[in-house]
């Protein structure tokens, strides 16, 4: 959901998670946006978690306009100050998404919150437990069928990520094999769905060979 810059804010909480896009001016939720700090060699930092110190330098989340901030040197102007944005700060911001959402899996099974294999996933499709699927890019086309034409049927259809080989998958949740995984619905599949559409704005979620296109991805509020 978009934020106008005149929409009044209920709280100051509400108004410290709006920020100010560099590049088109647009004032929006700090979930859309991307975070860069000045490092102390004077070159521009993503801050994927906000946490860095200093003054915040705020991007929309997506490739064009970090390219554009990078490209008509915003940082510095932004920051009154000689920064400099390397010509690949888009292909870093995407590698660190890549990292973080793959992160966020690992945590997500320890936590009980993710479930993986076919017959379990399936399970949780079909009690309506699935927020999101997240299918390994590398998978049978044979299986990923299968669990998508049950995930069709649901009545809430999860959203569904295959950006990530099996090999990735299993190295973020320590198993082998890891081909269909399913994070189930509650408060660490909402965090994790910021993420996920960050990373959209930089790579796709779903292979191009991939054909059928049978779950929409959702977009979590």
């Amino acid at each position: 959901m978009e934020i106008s810059a005149a929409r009044p804010h209920a709280t100051l909480a509400q108004a410290s998670r709006e920020r100010r896009d560099v590049v088109s001016g647009e004032v929006m939720e700090e979930a859309r946006l991307i975070r860069f700090v000045a490092g102390p060699d004077g070159q521009v930092v993503p801050d994927l978690a906000r946490k860095l110190p200093g003054r915040g330098i705020w991007v929309a989340a997506n490739r064009a306009a970090v390219a554009a901030a990078a490209k008509k040197n915003l940082f510095a102007r932004s920051a009154k100050a000689p920064l400099k944005a390397s010509p690949d700060l888009p292909d870093q911001v995407e590698r660190l998404l890549r990292q973080r959402v793959l992160a966020s899996l690992g945590l997500a099974k320890r936590g009980g919150d993710l479930t993986s294999g076919f017959e379990k996933v399936s399970a949780a499709i079909s009690s309506g437990k699935a927020a999101w699927l997240i299918e390994a890019s590398d998978g049978a086309a044979d299986g990923r069928r299968k669990i998508l034409a049950l995930a069709r049927k649901a009545t809430s259809p999860p959203g569904l990520v295959g950006v990530f080989g099996a090999a990735e998958l299993g190295l973020a949740l320590g198993l082998e094999n890891v081909i269909h995984t399913a994070f189930l619905a509650g408060r660490a599949a909402g965090r994790w769905a910021e993420d996920v559409r960050r990373l959209e704005g930089f790579s796709p979620l779903l292979p191009e060979d991939w054909r059928e296109e049978p779950v929409e991805a959702k977009r979590k509020p």
